[in-house]
This record gives structure tokens, C-alpha cells and sequence, in this order.
């Protein structure tokens, strides 16, 4: 689809781009994560150089009304004051000591007790490593060695999960990745999302986002979870939920809490870290309890459970009653209904799907129930143009189709309605681009 006058607008300043070009020259691709490097949308990537409440600063000090929110890790809003005081004092202290410490217990004891069925947490220090030992953990406990993952679903960057999905790995057009050899993959299933799959006796595990994220936002279909549940009862197999992101995000409970469908085994992070790298995996005791030293699953990390993330973690979880996810999900709302608006009047197809305080745009026609819905919509070639439209008028969206938008607490009325908006006037120059 053509993008007449819209490619030459530039989405980063001129130091931002020195920048881009020096750390081309000394990190792969400028980058340290993927979808950073602005691939999708065209242009350079803007390099922040400070954050506070809704807004990045970057490094030409353009100020930018973020909605990304470090991939939704910063639910309070950047820089929090008593974040950045728990922060400061954890860090004067010793920032790593490679030996237990009082704040990992009292972090465990906020997540078990608000996680119905989630006895025990271990901490890691990313995602993928939660990921990673989830599913050790798992074909230990039974036994087994196949995998059922859903496609579009991320679960990181270890070998075995990296087929069928989605974030990252959909935005540059990868099936998976070069370097993993096919017996790695050999035992992991890919299903679509949203279709509960057979599975028999050969399962360890079912992971799932519960809420699926990474593909913008698709919510499950009514049944999809229970189904899941059931199979995997049925079958012997362990269900595991990847609420990296939706833990602590979409509700105190996560989505098990919302949805009242209780996996075996979970995946935590983004928002229990504070801003700072900790994740977390959790479980029933029986299971947990398979994990060094006590059981016989090997894992183990030098930051894991690191004293000045789990200082941070607690700083935000002691500052999310359940009245701030109902002040979270009233913007998210008004954000929702307001894009879905101001982007339909432009004649541009639009789905704008919400679930709590979770948001996605997807130019599409039709609802978006899949990964195949969502690759078509990314297909449109609308969202690029619009993304620069948009930074162009001061507003930061994930740079790729694939994101979410992250709406924090800092995010005023004013925030959202400023954002509404740009999105009128970016979506009639898209409009405009389109048909000329």
C-alpha cells in the first residue's frame, strides 16, 4: 500500500541518529533487542535520554508521551518517586551479594499471596529465563518431552520456544530463528490460539499467554481457557500461563484472577520488577519443589532474586490496590473508544480491542481472534505511517504492529485526550497518503 509523503518524515533527531550510527558500529544492528531498531516502521530509533510519569525525553530533547512504558513494565509510570527511593536505598546497601536476602522473601510473599494456586515463586532475571526453566521444570515433573505453544504467542528467546511466535520474531518476518537446530524445535507443537488442540499422553506442558499480547492484543474466546484446562487434565499434561505480561498488569490476581481459570505453573515479570531485569516462575508447592536443591531440575542464576530489583518489585506491588486497576482500565477505556473513533472517521479500517487495562490497535476490518488476523492486519502497511504520524505529533506507540500500547497510572485525562487527538490528525494524513 502506498505511503505517498510520509516517507521521507524522520523519527529521530539528529543526535539520536549519531547515536543510532555509532552503535551500529559496536552493537549488532544498534540495538539490544530487535524491535528497537525501528525495522517495521521505518527511520531510526529515538534514544531516550531521561523518563518521568507518561513522558520520555530523548537525547535532541524531544518530549514524547509514551506508551510504551518499557514494554509495560513500568505500571506506575516512569521514575517513580518511591520507586526510585526503595531503588536508592537497596543500592546503597550492596548492590548484589550472590546470597539470600530478606527482600526476595517478602517479594514471594506479595506474589503467592495475591496469585490464588501459585504456591512458590523462584526468581530469575528475564522472561525468557522464567520461560526456559518453566518448561524444564515441567517435562520433569511428568516425564514427558513435548511442548504445546500457540502461534503468535512469545515466550523469550530459548531454543525450544522460538517457533510460532509472535512480537519480535512476527516483526521481522521469522519463523523462528537461524542457530536452532530443527531437535530442538522437534518436540514443541505449535496450535493456533484460540482453538483448543488434542493432546494426549506424550504432553509435559500447555503454555499459553492466557491474554495473548504479543500479536497486539487478542483476547481468549469464551471456553478457550477452560478447554485448555481441561485437555490438559484429561491428558496428564501441566498447563502453565505466561503472565509476564499480563501479571500484576491486568489485575492484583493477574489474569488467572480475571479469567478464574488456575494453570499448574505460571511465568512473571515486567511489572514485579519495578522497571529493573526480574522475572519470576511460580507454582503449586508439589512442583516447585522438583527445583535445586531440594528436587532434582537444575536452575540457577548469579542476580537471580538480585536485592536492588526486589526492592523495586515490592516499591510497586505495595502501590497497586485494586482501585488502581480500576483507575487504569477507565483510561484504557477512554483511550480505546476515543482511537477507535478518531482513526474510523478517517475512512482508515480499524479495530481498537481492550481487555482491562490492555489496549492494541489493529488496522483490520474485522475483529482480530488470531495470529493469522493479526499478520493480515500488519500486512495493511497502515500501521507504519501512522506510527511516524504519531511521533511526529509527540506521541510514542511501540514501534511494530505486533506491540501493545501501555497505559501507566501517570497517564492524566489530559494524556488520553491529547492522544485522541494527534490520532485524528495522524489518521487523515495516512488517510491522505493512502489515496494519493
Amino acid at each position: 500500500m502506498a505511503e505517498a509523503g510520509l516517507g521521507s518524515r524522520a523519527t529521530a533527531g539528529r543526535r539520536s541518529s549519531e547515536l543510532f550510527a555509532e552503535a551500529c558500529r559496536v552493537i549488532p544492528g544498534g540495538v539490544d533487542s530487535p524491535v528497537r531498531a525501528f525495522g517495521s516502521v521505518g527511520g531510526s530509533p529515538y534514544f531516550v535520554a531521561r523518563a518521568e510519569g507518561a513522558f520520555v525525553e530523548d537525547v535532541d530533547g524531544r518530549r514524547l508521551l509514551d506508551y510504551v512504558q518499557s514494554w509495560g513494565a513500568s505500571i506506575l509510570g516512569h521514575a517513580h518517586p518511591a520507586v526510585l527511593d526503595a531503588i536508592a536505598a537497596a543500592a546503597a546497601r550492596g548492590t548484589t551479594y550472590g546470597a539470600p536476602t530478606e527482600g526476595e522473601v517478602r517479594l514471594a510473599e506479595v506474589i503467592t499471596e495475591a496469585v490464588p494456586g501459585c504456591d512458590q515463586v523462584r526468581f530469575v532475571s528475564s522472561g525468557t529465563e522464567a520461560a526456559m526453566s518453566v518448561i524444564r521444570l515441567a517435562r520433569a515433573a511428568t516425564g514427558r518431552d513435548r511442548v504445546v505453544k500457540f502461534a503468535g504467542c512469545y515466550h523469550g528467546h530459548s531454543d525450544a520456544l522460538l517457533a510460532g511466535g509472535g512480537s519480535g520474531v512476527a516483526t521481522l518476518g521469522l519463523p523462528d530463528s537461524a542457530g536452532v537446530p530443527a531437535s530442538a524445535v522437534s518436540a514443541t507443537i505449535v496450535a493456533p490460539y484460540n482453538e483448543v488442540p488434542e493432546i494426549d499422553e506424550s504432553v509435559a506442558c500447555v503454555i499459553v499467554e492466557p491474554v495473548a499480547a504479543n500479536m497486539g492484543l487478542v483476547a481468549p474466546v469464551e471456553g478457550y481457557l477452560e478447554g485448555l484446562r481441561a485437555a490438559c487434565d484429561h491428558a496428564g499434561a501441566l498447563l502453565i500461563f505466561d503472565e509476564v505480561i499480563t501479571g500484576f498488569r491486568v489485575g492484583r490476581a493477574g489474569a488467572t484472577g480475571v479469567l478464574g481459570v488456575q494453570p499448574d505453573l505460571w511465568c512473571f515479570g515486567k511489572v514485579i520488577g519495578g522497571g529493573l531485569p526480574l522475572a519470576a516462575l511460580g507454582g503449586r508447592r508439589d512442583l516447585m519443589s522438583q527445583l535445586a536443591p531440594i528436587g532434582p531440575v537444575y536452575q540457577a542464576g548469579t542476580l537471580s532474586g538480585n536485592p536492588v530489583a526486589t526492592a523495586a518489585g515490592l516499591a510497586v506491588l505495595e502501590l497497586l490496590p485494586e482501585e488502581a486497576y480500576a483507575q487504569l482500565a477507565e483510561s484504557v477505556g477512554r483511550l480505546a473508544e476515543g482511537l477507535a473513533q478518531a482513526i474510523g472517521q478517517s475512512g482508515l479500517p480499524v479495530e481498537v480491542p481492550v481487555f482491562g487495562t490492555l489496549v492494541s490497535v489493529f488496522f483490520s476490518d474485522e475483529p482480530v481472534r488470531d495470529y493469522q488476523g493479526a499478520a493480515r492486519a500488519a500486512r495493511s502497511g497502515l500501521y507504519a505511517p501512522f506510527f511516524r504520524a504519531m511521533l511526529a505529533r509527540g506521541v510514542a506507540l511501540a514501534p511494530s504492529p505486533y506491540e501493545i500500547a501501555f497505559v501507566s497510572l501517570a497517564h492524566s485525562r489530559e494524556d488520553i485526550d491529547r492522544t485522541v487527538e494527534a490520532a485524528a490528525d495522524a489518521a487523515l494524513e495516512v488517510a491522505s497518503g493512502v489515496g494519493a
